[in-house]
């Protein structure tokens, strides 16, 4: 499989298979959403676009990054979320760094979203698909989040069937800027265990795929039988 790691801002065509990583924490939540009940999560492109579907449609639940605010439901803590209850509902989520990331490849044939948590089933979903060919979009500071990157080379390793210890991509993750910025309350709207569940390796059995429904990117879970069958590998 040939991998490449992108920016955001470095996309200069559309990729046939995009990952895209934000592990702290837009993709961590994501997958708490999934794992707390949601159905879909719609990726959207504004704060104004998110308020906007929030308008239209009262039962869905809106977040964002930052601290809480009129109109949107919860924040995009991981620590915050799993304490909600999500049973059918759909989730509205705008980040700062992975929604943009996501839509930023909306075209391609193949989009994942991923973090440490869904890490190994997104492995498992490209060796199935036999992905040729795989650009990871890093989309933490300009692409040099070193979160992102560690997890995406995690993940591409994992793709390759590798036996490879997650123990360092981890320490980088946990010793990378974001992680800093969280614990010393740098970043608002955040839960004093949103670190340590966004470091949790393959929480959940299932990817995570986004695709284009009409006007709107939508990202649901893709169950992977091996993992909700067994033990995480």
């Amino acid at each position: 499989m040939d991998t490449e790691f992108l920016g955001i801002a470095d996309l200069a065509e559309v990729p046939r298979v995009a990952v895209v990583v934000d592990v702290m924490r837009a993709f961590t939540v994501a997958a708490w959403a999934f794992g707390q009940g949601a159905e879909e999560i719609v990726l959207a492109e504004s704060l104004d676009d998110a308020l906007a579907l929030k308008e239209r449609h009262p039962d869905w639940v809106a977040l964002k990054d930052g601290p809480p605010a009129p109109g949107f439901d919860t924040v995009n803590s991981p620590g915050m979320l799993r304490s909600l209850d999500l049973s059918g509902r759909t989730v509205v989520q705008k980040t700062t760094a992975g929604t943009v990331g996501a839509l930023a490849v909306k075209e391609a044939q193949l989009v994942l979203c991923a973090s440490f948590v869904v890490a190994e089933a997104t492995a498992q979903l490209l060796r199935t698909r036999e992905s040729g060919s795989v650009t990871f979009v890093v989309t933490g500071e300009d692409g040099q989040a070193d979160e992102d990157l560690a997890c995406a080379q995690y993940i591409a390793r994992r793709a390759t069937g590798a036996g490879t210890d997650a123990a360092e991509f981890l320490r980088r993750a946990a010793e990378s800027r974001a992680a800093t910025e969280l614990a010393e309350g740098v970043r608002q709207g955040v839960h004093p265990d949103d670190i340590a569940l966004c470091l949790e390796l393959d929480r959940f059995p299932f990817a995570m795929v986004a695709t284009l429904e009409g006007p709107l990117m939508v990202l649901r879970p893709h169950a992977m039988p091996s993992l909700t069958d067994e033990d995480p590998v």
